[in-house]
């Protein structure tokens, strides 16, 4: 049986090492077979954590030995991105600079995981400093590997964790996304994955010392798991919320809502802001549409979702200004070639006034209401992840129409990750060879809805993963 533990889901690796049907280190073990066999093709794991695995492993069977009760993600493998902190390993973001920042406490996502009886096998690959660019590239480890096509991107900023779900390294990855950053590797990995409302999870994103960023990091960065499977990402989810006394932005609001009465409305938008999209993208959304007919959603074409270009162009007006007064600094450790994607940025929209700044502020918060009544009338929405198939890598630090391209590929992620709802990514099929999805978007709070929507898209599609790399 160890040869195909790697292939089970997450939900059923727990099952068998709580029922004693194989032991925490067999699981762990198989996995890091499968890592031995498979990463050097795609180089996504990074600092492998094999030995600190296998003790874990080792102390959660003497756990069950002793007739303890184990959690609901007993013995699961899993990865961390990069610039996730794992207790007494280097956060290194990716580069030669913080090689040696060694963690001294696990970050909350990470504790919540462990307290469930996950095990973290290794971090995972990330642009240089999460800032170098959609492609999953470091200084330090190098580029990542799409499975699926070794000329296409698996996407950023965390890559590294979907090539390793997508591939059976490791049954779930944690990631983080403030504009795509887990939705487009899992679409373009073909697996399925999270983005919470803000303050959903808790999480600690300092870099160096006890300050805090300004309040669009704040604001914009969500934690989020990847799985192969809906149910595991429902597993994982519920793991993942709650509450934490070093995050006083997390909400303590309940995993799952109230009912909604009748047919759950749900508004389709295959080309979100009118800029296109490749045919497909646009199929993929209308078979994930078919698929929620068929399990009984209302299911209503609309024009498009609220003030799409008003919110792209706020969201970075507000971030580059933020960002400006650190990025000499930072373009310094990008180093050549690592900084064109952010560079490229800096130079289109310019940092504004103080004054301008409290404007947007006010926008910010008239767009969120805008889409919170969108969201009222129709309580899902379904889209595109990215509007294109999987890219080239590097495609959006090659040149500014290229840049652009990506920019506006991935605008409807940007824009629910900046009103701060919910997103579900999940596969749809293959297409042309490569992988296809959508995302499922919900009110805020409500990840239950875009949940339970993706599964009923997944029992009718089907799960794309584990693949061996091609």
């Amino acid at each position: 049986m160890q040869d195909a533990l790697w292939k089970m889901p997450a939900a059923a690796q727990a099952e068998a090492v709580r029922s004693a049907d194989v032991s925490a280190v067999e699981l762990v073990d198989s996995h890091l077979d499968r890592i031995a066999e498979v990463n050097p093709r795609v180089n996504a794991v990074t600092q492998l954590l094999a030995e600190r695995a296998r003790e874990a492993a080792a102390r959660l069977d003497r756990r069950r030995a002793a007739g303890e009760t184990l959690g609901p993600l007993a013995g699961v493998p899993f990865t961390v991105k990069e610039s996730t902190a794992v207790e007494g390993v280097p956060t290194t973001f990716g580069t030669e600079r913080f090689r040696d920042l060694v963690a001294p406490a696990d970050a909350p996502p990470v504790a919540r995981l462990r307290a469930a009886g996950a095990i973290p096998i290794g971090h995972s690959n990330i642009p240089t400093l999460i800032l170098a660019g959609m492609h999953t590239r470091s200084e330090l480890f190098g580029d990542t590997v799409n499975p699926w096509d070794r000329g296409r991107t698996p996407g950023g900023s965390s890559g590294g964790d979907a090539v390793a779900v997508a591939t059976g390294m490791a049954a779930l990855g944690l990631g983080n996304d403030s504009g795509g950053s887990v939705r487009v590797p899992a679409q373009f990995c073909g697996v399925a994955g999270l983005k919470p409302s803000t303050g959903r999870f808790p999480a600690d994103h300092r870099v160096l010392g006890p300050d805090d960023p300004g309040p669009a990091s704040q604001m914009l960065v969500t934690d989020g798991p990847l799985a192969r499977s809906v149910g595991d990402l429902r597993l994982a989810y519920e793991v993942l919320a709650g509450t934490d006394p070093r995050d006083p932005r997390a909400v303590p609001a309940p995993v799952r809502g109230e009912p909604l009465p009748g047919p759950v409305k749900v508004a389709v938008v295959a080309d979100p802001g009118g800029h296109g999209v490749h045919p497909t993208v646009r199929g993929a959304v209308a078979t994930a549409a078919d698929a929620l007919r068929d399990a009984g959603y209302d299911v209503c074409e609309v024009s498009d979702v609220p003030r799409m270009d008003e919110a792209l162009e706020a969201y970075n007006r507000i971030t580059v200004t933020e960002f400006a007064p650190a990025w000499p600094a930072v373009r310094k450790l990008l180093g050549s070639g690592g900084d064109r994607y952010i560079g490229m940025a800096m130079e289109r929209t310019p940092p504004v006034s103080a004054e301008e700044l409290m404007k947007l502020m006010g926008v910010w918060m008239n767009i969120r209401r805008s889409w919170a009544e969108f969201l009222d009338a129709y309580p899902l929405l379904l889209g595109p992840v990215f509007t294109e198939p999987p890219v080239e890598p590097g495609l959006e630090s090659r040149d500014r129409a290229g840049r652009d391209r990506v920019g506006s590929g991935m605008r409807l992620c940007t824009v629910t990750s900046f009103v701060g709802v919910p997103g579900v990514a999940v596969p749809t099929g293959v297409a042309e060879g490569l992988p296809s999805g959508v995302q499922i978007v919900g009110r805020a709070f409500r990840e239950d809805l875009c949940l339970a929507a993706a599964q009923a898209v997944e029992d009718r599609l089907g799960v794309l993963a584990p693949i061996d790399p091609r």
